[in-house]
C-alpha cells in the first residue's frame, strides 16, 4: 500500500465526523430552549407545515390568523369549505389555490380514517402515520416530517433545505444527498428524543436564515464557525 492509500485509508470519512449529539449541544448553548413549532393545537401546527411550503413563516402567521378570524382552523369546515373560498383565506401564504386543495386532501383523509378526530388521526404509530401523510397529494417528506414531530410529537428528524445546505458546506454530506441519509445521520446520533429532534431542526434553521445563507453566507459570525 502506498503512503497516499495509507492517509486515504487512515483519514475517516465525513459522516465519521459528524456528531449530531455535539452539533446538538453547540447551538443549544447558543439559542437555549427553541419553543418551535408555534401552534396552538395539533390541528394548527399540520395546517402551518402545509402553508409554509415555499414561503416564509410570517406569511403563514397571517393566513393562520385569517383561518382563526373566520373560523375556519377546523377540521370539518376545511373539509367542507368551497376550494376557492379557502384559498381567499390563506392567500398570504402564497400558491394559495395550490395549498386550499393540499390542506382539503390532508382533511379528506383525517375524515375518512377518523372520522375527523385530529388527536386518534396523531396518535397513530409514527411509521403508519409517516405512510399516510406521504399517500397525500401534495405532502412530501419534509411536510409529513415535520407533522410528524411538531404536530404528532414523534421522534423523526425533519430535514430541510438549510440544514443540507450547512451540512454540505461543511463537508459532512454530498450536496445532492439523499433525504433518507441525513435524515438517518441525524436520528442515529441524537437520543430518541422528539424535543432534541426539535430544537436541533430550529437551530439549523435559525443557522440557514441568518448565516449561512444561499448567497453571501455570514461565516466569521456563523454559531458553527470551525465546526466540527
Amino acid at each position: 500500500m502506498s503512503s497516499r492509500e495509507k492517509t486515504s485509508a487512515a483519514r475517516p470519512s465525513a459522516p465519521d465526523l459528524f456528531h449530531a449529539f455535539l452539533l446538538y449541544q453547540r447551538l443549544r448553548d447558543r439559542y437555549g430552549p427553541s419553543g418551535w413549532w408555534p401552534g396552538e393545537t395539533r390541528l394548527e401546527i399540520a395546517v402551518g407545515a402545509v402553508l409554509t411550503q415555499n414561503t416564509a413563516w410570517s406569511n403563514v402567521e397571517k393566513a393562520i390568523a385569517l383561518l382563526k378570524e373566520h373560523s375556519m382552523l377546523d377540521v370539518r369546515r376545511i373539509h367542507s369549505a368551497p376550494a376557492d373560498t379557502l384559498a381567499a383565506l390563506i392567500r398570504p401564504s402564497g400558491y394559495y389555490n395550490l395549498k386550499s386543495v393540499r390542506l382539503k386532501n390532508l382533511m379528506q383523509v383525517i375524515m375518512e380514517l377518523c372520522a375527523g378526530d385530529v388527536e386518534a388521526f396523531f396518535n397513530r404509530d409514527l411509521q403508519d402515520l409517516r405512510s399516510v401523510l406521504l399517500a397525500v397529494n401534495g405532502i412530501g417528506k419534509e411536510t409529513a416530517d415535520s407533522i410528524c414531530c411538531y404536530a404528532a410529537d414523534k421522534a423523526i428528524f425533519v430535514v430541510d433545505a438549510y440544514t443540507r445546505r450547512i451540512l454540505s458546506r461543511h463537508g459532512m454530506v454530498e450536496e445532492q444527498a439523499d433525504y433518507e441519509a441525513i435524515r438517518h445521520l441525524f436520528e442515529s446520533g441524537l437520543p430518541r428524543d422528539p424535543a432534541v429532534y426539535k430544537d436541533l431542526h430550529a437551530y439549523l434553521v435559525s443557522v440557514g436564515k441568518d448565516f449561512c445563507l444561499k448567497s453571501r453566507p455570514r461565516c466569521e459570525s456563523c454559531p458553527l464557525k470551525g465546526w466540527p
